[in-house]
């Protein structure tokens, strides 16, 4: 079956790394990752969130910047019109806004808490990538039809070029997964794996090692 969009043009070129990498990681938090919470309990991220802990962890070898987030409010006055009522309930201080421990044990440089799908809109993540020279992010994190297609779209918006490791992002529902990383990619992004993510983190490392 003929692809419109690649008939289109869309999809028809690729970006490739730039000359410098950070990491964001999208609200890989207890309130979306654990069984027992409203929202949690989806294999798909929890599998991501043991895919995203290595990329972390080469990142932060290399002196590369990693930004994480959760989505918090200091009440649920603070929060937008959101259709989904157990987002009510992520307020700060409660152990649905903490990042996963896992996460957490991989020590991200900064932790935000923000009130919007994207991990940029209200927070100082693109001025602490900015501030670190870089060029290049990869996107990490849930759900990828919501908050870290959001995230995607505003990254590419603010210039970066960016990159998803399609492993290392997750979603409730496997189809709505398949079809957002689709379709960024035909506009966005470039659609990579973890493996191919540390490799360029590596690379970026041994070119800019100093010892």
């Amino acid at each position: 079956m003929t692809d419109i969009y690649a008939a289109r043009g869309y999809g028809s070129r690729t970006l490739g790394f730039g000359d410098k990498i950070g990491v964001v990681v999208v609200d890989f938090q207890r309130g979306f990752i654990d069984a027992d919470a409203p929202m949690g309990g989806a294999p798909m991220v929890d599998q991501a969130v043991r895919n995203t802990v290595p990329l972390i962890e080469a990142a932060k070898r290399a002196g590369l910047p990693v930004i994480a987030c959760v989505n918090g409010y200091d009440s649920p006055r603070a929060a937008p019109h959101w259709k989904i009522a157990p987002v009510f309930d992520l307020l700060a201080g409660t152990p649905s806004v903490e990042l996963d421990p896992r996460i957490a044990a991989a020590q991200p440089d900064v932790v935000l808490m923000k009130s919007a799908p994207s991990i940029f809109f209200g927070t100082s993540a693109a001025s602490i990538l900015a501030k670190e020279r870089v060029d290049t992010v990869i996107v990490t994190g849930c759900i990828t039809s919501g908050c870290v297609r959001a995230s995607v779209i505003d990254a590419f918006s603010l210039g970066f070029r960016v990159m998803v490791p399609h492993d290392c992002v997750g979603d409730h529902d496997e189809v709505a997964h398949a079809q957002n990383l689709k379709d960024v990619e035909r506009r966005y992004a470039d659609v990579i794996d973890s493996a191919e993510a540390i490799a360029a983190i590596e690379r970026w490392r041994q070119a800019n090692d100093k010892a």
